[in-house]
């Protein structure tokens, strides 16, 4: 069983800390599972999970502007050019070709992490991205889009065609672009951060619209939606694993505890897990009202706060993390030791329900 799973950590919505949660689930994971291997591709043009795991700040910064500064980048910008280039049929480039050994970089990371490194430039290659999957089919088979979008599905079953295991965390953009489609569709799983607010109602029901459609159908737009083309070209859309309850504090913020969801976004997400249980992972306890649903699918990340923060500005573990201050910008930053104690249950609470 070369691929244990793979999860996208996407939302639609900005801000609910897609990037610092890909960064410790991922360290944490590699750490507490050391005989499998664990691959983050990176699909976020702002590149913060990889900036934290090849060392995080301003050496993480530069890090990964050199891996992508190179003649090929070593990047998802280098690996989606090189396939699109080489054409639709051609043999894929090696995926280790363009893989980051985490601990190479970062002696704070676990040896058995990797990463696809994020790339600024997915940003203003996106309409190369399009042009290449709106080419016109040549025969009924050829689905110039199916190729297109499954280009990291097939990156992942590439790597995993071994004897190694492999866990795979890809990171996303909140927008809906051809690139967060194509890290949408690599993975098996979502992972779906949502504050816990009522403010994530609509958003949480959007992302849903995105993924799977509307009923009916909008007249002027609903053909070509990402729904519809995947519908009729046989991609398979991932189903959600987990919804996390999470509201990053700053610095100087203090940390409230809350429920893993607003009831208001319990209860539309419970409307459309009745209607539509497809879009969930199956259950293995029966669900029947709200509060089941909450409580199966559902996970707060309590107390996410200072400790958290700047482990991942430092691109540290956060079982190495001690109480002290540590320098964030110049600037001192205290760190005690429960609240590094509540980051690593909370991590460690996600990582279980896997």
């Amino acid at each position: 069983m070369p691929l244990i799973n793979s999860y996208a950590l996407w939302n639609n919505k900005g801000g609910v800390g897609k990037s610092t949660i890909s960064f410790h689930l991922s360290m944490r994971y590699a750490e507490t599972h050391p005989n499998e291997k664990i691959l983050v591709i990176d699909l976020c043009p702002q590149s913060n999970s990889s900036m934290m795991l090849l060392g995080g700040g301003t050496v993480g910064d530069e890090r990964v502007i050199e891996l992508c500064s190179r003649a090929v980048p070593k990047s998802v910008v280098g690996y989606v050019s090189t396939v699109i280039t080489n054409g639709r049929g051609a043999k894929l480039p090696n995926p280790n070709d363009f893989l980051v050994h985490v601990n190479d970089y970062n002696k704070g990371a676990p040896n058995n992490l990797y990463l696809l490194c994020g790339d600024g430039n997915m940003e203003p290659m996106a309409p190369a991205i399009n042009e290449a999957a709106s080419a016109k089919a040549l025969t009924p088979a050829a689905q110039p889009w199916k190729w297109v979008i499954e280009i990291f599905k097939n990156f992942v079953a590439d790597l995993a065609d071994n004897e190694d295991n492999w866990m795979v965390f890809v990171d996303t953009n909140p927008s809906f672009s051809i690139y967060t489609q194509m890290a949408v569709v690599a993975v098996n799983r979502l992972l779906t951060p949502i504050n816990a607010d009522d403010s994530s109602k609509t958003a949480a029901s959007a992302m849903v619209a995105l993924l799977h459609g509307t009923n009916p159908l909008h007249p002027i737009y609903g053909s070509w939606t990402f729904a519809e083309v995947a519908k009729k070209q046989g991609v398979c859309v991932p189903k959600i694993h987990l919804l996390i309850g999470n509201r990053l504090t700053q610095f100087d913020g203090p940390a409230k505890a809350f429920a893993a969801l607003s009831d208001a976004t319990a209860s539309a997400l419970y409307d459309i897990y009745v209607k539509n249980t497809d879009y969930f992972v199956p259950p293995t306890v029966q669900i029947n009202n709200k509060d089941k649903f909450r409580e199966y699918y559902s996970i707060p990340l309590r107390d996410f706060n200072t400790a958290g923060v700047v482990c991942a500005h430092l691109g540290r573990l956060l079982s190495s993390m001690k109480q002290g201050n540590y320098s964030v910008y110049n600037v001192d930053v205290k760190v005690n030791a429960d609240k590094i104690s509540e980051c690593l249950k909370a991590i460690d609470n996600i990582v279980k329900k896997l």
